[in-house]
Parts: structure tokens; C-alpha cells; sequence
């Protein structure tokens, strides 16, 4: 994407829909209906809505729209990108309401185009990290409330538990919502390569892990060690203070059945950022590439609100 607001696609909706169509379909136009290549043509007239085409082989009209978060929405599709490169050059997010008023959509609309969003930030990149024996930190943190959970004198339980994991070496991140020490080994386990050098604090639950590792190395944080060496989870402890204070400061709140859209945002930009050589124009095309099959209803995301 252009770095700045004033390119074609994001004031005319013809020049949306060709700039999505090229990464969409960088081989032309494919029926979302048959599947089909061939005999698909491009619907025109002034009664016609932008970006319309046929397929002659099922003789059915689809746009590019069509099983990606853009289905079945009444937004413009030049609006649309617009959202799009705000929510990717908002390092620490951006409100429902400030969409609403920069974009002069409706509050209920700008909050459902959010989560649209936040669903194509969804990566599902399952590659190990730490191969060729990199370091890997992991580290957890507590953020808001469970539902249902009164908020006892002392400790951690109420809250919602975050756990994070970065690999030094590609500079990508991994933010999970979890319950419990089982689901954290498990994690662990399934994302990082046995040959990573793991990295964390001294939690006791972290000692049976490491011992499926090359190497585990821990900081004790109780005795005030933070750094030794270049054993450290000062790292990972930077992408949850990205992570909270955009979560209090911008979102403010965040229910328990939507906080893994919210990890997918920061998880995101935090693995996609300028230090790994990402600008906000790289970030937006690379958002625009996981719009497909991520279609959300608004009834099935109200519901969970």
C-alpha cells in the first residue's frame, strides 16, 4: 500500500477493488462459487456494483469480496483500506471509536469492521521457533478479569492469563490465552524446535520443560536478576508491555471471548514491525493477504460480546 492516505485506492472504490483483485488473484479472477479460471467475465453499466463478475461456467456473479472479511458488508471497499492502514500503523491499536469518527461510519459498524480485521491479522504460522539452536523467550502475564471472577484479596486468579513467546532470531512473536500450567507446556512444546535454547524465569513449572530443550536457561526475578549474560526474558517482557499498554490505554477492555482477536492484532505487528525491516505500507499488503476465509457474522461476534 501507498504510504500515505491520499492513493487512488483509498478514495475511489473502482481503484479498491483492482488493488485488492491483484493480491487476491495475482493470476486473474477465480469463481469463489465453481472455482473456475476460464469464461469469467466482467460485469459493466451504470447500474452495476463495482467490481462485479460473471462466471460462465455456473453462470453465477461474485466479486473479490466474496469469502474474505469484505463479504456481505455495506462498507465501501476504498473505506475498508483505509481501516485497514490505520489499524496497521497503530503500533499500540486503534479504538473502535476513533474509526468511527475518522472514517464517518457508525460506532456498531467500526467496532465489527475491528474484529473483521483482527481475524485477517490471524496468522496460523505453525514453523517452530529457535531452529539452528536460537534462543526463545517465554514468559507469561496477567491482564482484565475472567468473567464471573470476583477479585480475591491476594494473587492471580481472577485474571486473564497471556503466554508469550519470542525467538530472537526472526524477531516474530506468538501471544496465547491460556488456563493453566498443562496448556503452557503443551505450547511450549508444539512451538518451539527441540534444538532452541530456552529462556524464561525461574517458575517452577518451566524446569520439567526445559529438560526437552538443548538448553534452559532461567533469570531469577525473585533475587532482583533480570540480565545474565545474554540470558534475559527482557524481550518477550517488551512485547507485553506493548500488549497492556495498548490494551488499557486504547481498548480499555477487553472480554475473554474476544481477547484471542485482540493477541492476533498485537502478535502481529509486533512480529511485522520496523525492527524486521516492515513499514506500515509493507504491513497493511501483508494484513491484505489473510483476508481470505476469514468471513465473520456479526450476530456470531456480537453474541460473544
Amino acid at each position: 500500500m501507498a504510504s500515505k492516505l491520499s492513493a487512488p485506492h483509498f478514495h475511489n472504490e473502482d481503484a479498491a477493488f483492482a488493488f485488492v483483485e491483484a493480491r487476491v488473484w495475482p493470476q486473474g479472477p477465480v469463481c469463489p462459487h465453481c472455482g473456475g479460471v476460464e469464461r469469467i467475465g466482467k460485469l459493466a453499466g451504470k447500474s452495476t456494483r463495482p467490481g462485479l463478475y460473471k462466471c460462465y461456467q455456473c453462470r453465477k456473479p461474485f466479486t473479490v469480496r466474496m469469502g474474505t472479511i469484505f463479504e456481505s458488508s455495506k462498507v465501501a471497499l476504498n473505506v475498508w483500506l483505509q481501516a485497514i492502514f490505520l489499524v496497521a500503523g497503530s503500533k499500540k491499536g486503534i479504538s473502535s471509536n476513533q474509526l468511527h469518527r475518522i472514517l464517518g461510519v457508525t460506532l456498531k459498524t467500526a467496532w465489527f469492521m475491528s474484529h473483521r480485521i483482527r481475524e485477517a491479522m490471524r496468522e496460523g504460522d505453525l514453523t517452530p521457533f529457535g531452529h539452528e539452536g536460537g534462543a526463545v523467550e517465554v514468559d507469561e502475564t496477567y491482564i482484565g478479569r475472567k468473567a464471573g471472577r470476583e477479585v480475591p484479596k491476594g494473587g492471580w486468579g481472577h485474571k486473564m492469563t497471556v503466554l508469550g513467546l519470542v525467538d530472537r532470531n526472526t524477531g516474530k512473536s506468538r501471544l496465547f490465552h491460556v488456563d493453566g500450567g498443562k496448556q503452557i507446556q503443551g505450547i511450549v512444546l508444539e512451538n518451539l524446535s527441540r534444538e532452541a535454547r530456552l529462556m524464561t524465569d525461574e517458575h517452577v513449572m518451566y524446569r520439567k520443560i526445559g529438560r526437552e530443550f538443548a538448553e534452559h536457561s532461567a533469570v531469577h526475578h525473585y533475587n532482583k536478576e533480570y540480565v545474565r549474560g545474554d540470558v534475559t526474558t527482557n524481550t518477550v517482557e517488551g512485547a507485553f508491555s506493548i500488549f497492556k499498554r495498548g490494551m488499557r490505554g486504547v481498548y480499555q477492555h477487553c472480554a475473554e471471548k474476544h481477547l484471542h482477536r485482540y493477541l492476533a492484532e498485537f502478535e502481529f505487528r509486533y512480529s511485522h514491525r520496523e525492527k524486521v525491516g516492515v513499514d506500515d505500507a509493507a504491513r497493511a499488503d501483508l494484513m491484505l493477504k489473510g483476508i481470505v476465509g476469514k468471513r465473520l457474522t456479526y450476530q456470531t461476534t456480537a453474541a460473544r460480546a
